[in-house]
């Protein structure tokens, strides 16, 4: 007999430590590794030679666009409900790992009541008191690493999201960015519009002097005042534009539309960075896009483990310590007691379910890896896009720079060939409508190649770089 109560706690303790050696070494998660074809180099050249800095707005050279981006990555409410989801996946990363740990449970009773015996004579009643205290351990041992890979799903969940915030983080930097631009092109334009009006004003008052002496006709004296009102009009639009774009960049910075005031009142002054796009094999560590599709697809690998794992018989341990007492509200002498047990239980029939969460399961991973690698492709082809409108953004306002040089040189000519009378008001006509079209291109084609820069900087990633440990 003495033997025998040596030997169970022995045969008891060792059936322990060999579960909870299986438990140890299950749930092993094969990441899938999609075969993504990425070319060696780009097509489209770049001149820049500069590193992508992850404040790359500096290269611009303004203080202020500095600012109001700073201001917007602090109270942008997009951004702020993208830190959100982060706290609430933490949060459910945190729950599913505490599966991992035994629930440990205490309890305390106490009580008084009576007992009447069916042997007791009539109104023999007998006063019962107790009193006790237990503690339980309930543990699921996880020999085939299902709850291991329900963890490791819901961190790989909590990594996607935090790579989403700093997509979220990229596109407001770039939205504000453009935003901004797009409010000094706007003024620019008004600037240039309100310019070429007085110079219209200028030559109308010429006709209307040569009409006076008779070297005009009254036709040409309407032709001019057309010109001048035509002028006029296109200075109300642009002034709507303007407020509309300021007022929507007050939105992007967390503010009452009425709020914000651009100090800026010129596109002229702003500098265009250029930046080394490095080779396309490092776009896929360097976009939190390409980040979150893959951190996706590892939770979806640990799901399809995780149901495969489920369809294995469930292994739980449990235990309970306690005193009791025929006593109220007291444990002198006690009775104390102590066990544990084991239990398996295997589903024997469920209408297939389990398997089909196995094929769901698998079927949403093979859509995942295509949403990767498409992921992948997207992200290749909008690096092209944008380091083709660069180099021809570039081209294109040197080109305009040209024209309109020649525009206002034209302009002059005739103008001094008109008051001289050596040219109809035709020549005047023409050449003023081609330099007010050839100024205006010229703000509208900076505005291009300023929104094509910030388009390849967040092409690049925005400067982000996947930190070393991920997912995985």
């Amino acid at each position: 007999m003495n033997m025998q109560k040596i030997f169970r706690p022995t045969r008891l303790a060792l059936a322990l430590a060999t579960v909870l050696a299986l438990s140890a070494c299950a749930g092993h998660i094969e990441a899938t590794r999609p075969d993504v074809a990425l070319p060696q180099t780009w097509m489209e050249a770049s001149s820049g030679n500069a590193a992508l800095q992850r404040d790359w707005w500096r290269g611009f050279q303004s203080e202020e666009l500095s600012a109001l981006i700073e201001d917007a990555q602090a109270t942008n409410p997009t951004l702020l409900i993208a830190a959100e989801r982060v706290t609430q996946a933490e949060i459910t990363a945190r729950s599913a790992g505490a599966s991992l740990f035994p629930l440990l449970t205490v309890s305390a009773d106490t009580g008084t009541g009576r007992v009447k015996s069916g042997t007791a004579t009539v109104g023999g009643w007998a006063k019962s008191e107790s009193s006790g205290a237990s503690l339980q351990v309930n543990y699921e041992v996880d020999v085939w690493g299902r709850v291991a890979a329900t963890a490791a799903s819901a961190n790989a969940s909590l990594d996607a999201t935090r790579f989403d915030l700093e997509t979220a983080r990229t596109t407001l930097t770039t939205g504000v960015a453009n935003a901004y631009f797009q409010t000094l092109a706007l003024r620019t334009r008004l600037k240039i519009a309100e310019q070429n009006l007085a110079i219209a004003e200028k030559l109308f008052a010429i006709v209307e002097a040569r009409y006076r002496y008779g070297s005009a006709s009254a036709l040409d004296v309407s032709r001019q005042r057309s010109t001048v009102l035509a002028q006029r009009a296109t200075i109300l639009p642009l002034q709507t534009q303007e407020r509309q774009t300021v007022t929507a960049l007050a939105i992007l910075l967390g503010r009452p539309p009425q709020s914000l005031q651009v100090a800026a009142q010129g596109i002229e002054g702003l500098a265009v960075p250029e930046v080394a796009p490095n080779l396309p094999s490092t776009l896929i560590t360097r976009r939190p896009d390409i980040a979150s599709a893959e951190a996706t697809l590892y939770a979806a690998d640990a799901n399809v483990a995780a149901a495969r794992a489920a369809l294995l018989p469930t292994i739980s341990l449990s235990g309970a310590a306690g005193a009791s007492s025929s006593a109220l509200l007291n444990l002198g002498s006690p009775t104390y007691s102590i066990g544990i047990a084991a239990s398996i239980v295997q589903t024997l029939f469920d209408g297939n379910r389990l398997r089909l969460q196995v094929e769901s399961s698998e079927s949403s991973r093979r859509q995942l890896v295509e949403s990767y690698r498409s992921t992948i492709y997207t992200a290749l082809k909008e690096v092209e896009d944008a380091l083709g409108n660069t180099t021809r953004n570039r081209e294109q306002e040197r080109s305009q720079t040209e024209i309109r040089a020649e525009a206002q040189r034209a302009l002059r000519l005739s103008e001094l060939r008109y008051r001289e009378g050596a040219d109809d008001l035709n020549s005047l006509l023409d050449a003023q409508r081609t330099l007010f079209s050839a100024e205006d291109s010229l703000a509208q084609q900076r505005l291009s190649r300023l929104t094509g820069t910030t388009d390849l900087f967040k092409a690049l990633g925005g400067g982000w770089e996947r930190p070393p440990a991920s997912a995985e």
